[in-house]
């Protein structure tokens, strides 16, 4: 269950992208809005300088008036003309320096407003290709989004494919072990042990129950154990199968190609797994593995007496196959 949840774990893979993204979105958001707010004062600033050109073209129309109405008094005060002409040339004076200032004051603001227009147009068309790319991104962060769930949902439905798999495989090896529990009940008292530890079906038998002190050969007693159990593994072709040979930490020292305690479990394994294949023909000596550990992975403390009698011992370990769970997790 926790290699599956590792798995899994670890094909979440884009979270880190994801969430600057979304920062670069929202930053994208803070310009466009503060883009609209020139917009806005750009347009209103236009709008006063429209206002302020109409107020001069005004003042224009009405100097024009004015003279008009000068040109008018002419014609009906020759008399008064020479004595006015002064006053007259003095008003003139005044109002063509009135007349100046006013056309230059419409000139500058009408330079004003077309270099305000242009400023505008070149801000709206940045305003728009801005809007443009963030339309953009926002289009590239929903379909990330979207792959996102996709492979959100299928790394759901894979783990709970995987679950069920590994409900599936535990169950199975339960089974295994109550077989394998029910064809050695006999031999509980006698040195004999059924249990699950990490996945896996351990049957440890002690040595006093397989073989003779210092040898090899298989007792009848642990013949009749290996015959039950074969039957077992014969029922479950899918079980890989290893058998391990251990010894206590007393010399074992011989005068054949065995030599010391190393020699000795390996050979017990290699025991165990040709008397496995004896009985069980069904079985596919491809599943089976022979392995000594000699003294060295003890069960107990080799202290006491009772502690070597423990690790005087020939464990046979059964493993599910996990091709179909691992296949679920892909």
């Amino acid at each position: 269950m926790a290699s599956a949840a590792a798995v899994l774990t670890s094909s979440c893979v884009t979270l880190g992208k994801y969430e600057a993204l979304e920062s670069a979105n929202n930053h994208m958001k803070k310009e466009w809005n503060m883009t609209k707010q020139e917009l806005s004062e750009m347009k209103d600033e236009n709008a006063e300088l429209q206002r302020q050109n109409q107020s001069l073209n005004t003042d224009i129309t009405d100097l024009n008036n004015l003279r008009m109405a000068h040109e008018a008094t002419i014609d009906s005060l020759k008399t008064a003309l020479e004595k006015k002409q002064h006053q007259f040339d003095t008003t003139m004076e005044n109002y063509v320096q009135e007349l100046t200032g006013k056309t230059r004051d419409l000139n500058k603001a009408q330079n004003l407003l077309a270099a305000r227009t242009k400023e505008l147009n070149e801000k709206e068309a940045a305003f728009r290709n801005r809007e443009s790319d963030f339309l953009n991104r926002q289009t590239t962060l929903q379909m990330q989004a979207d792959e996102l769930a996709k492979r959100q949902s299928e790394l759901q439905a894979a783990e709970k494919k995987a679950k069920a798999e590994l409900a599936a495989k535990e169950k199975e090896l339960d089974q295994v072990r109550n077989a394998v529990t029910n064809a050695l009940v006999g031999f509980k008292d006698k040195g004999m042990n059924v249990e699950t530890r990490e996945g896996k079906v351990y049957v440890s038998m002690e040595s006093k129950l397989m073989f003779p002190s210092a040898s090899w050969t298989v007792s009848k007693e642990g013949q009749e154990a290996i015959k039950g159990l074969a039957k077992v593994l014969e029922e479950n072709p899918d079980l890989k199968i290893m058998v391990e040979g251990h010894t206590d930490n007393v010399a074992y020292k011989g005068t054949t190609a065995v030599k010391d305690n190393w020699d000795l479990s390996v050979m017990r394994a290699t025991s165990i797994v040709k008397m496995l294949l004896q009985y069980g023909k069904k079985i596919d000596p491809a599943r089976i593995e022979a392995a000594g550990h000699g003294e060295f992975a003890p069960k107990a403390d080799n202290s006491t007496a009772e502690g070597k009698a423990q690790n005087r011992r020939t464990e046979i370990i059964l493993t599910p196959d996990l091709g179909k769970l691992l296949n679920a997790v892909k």
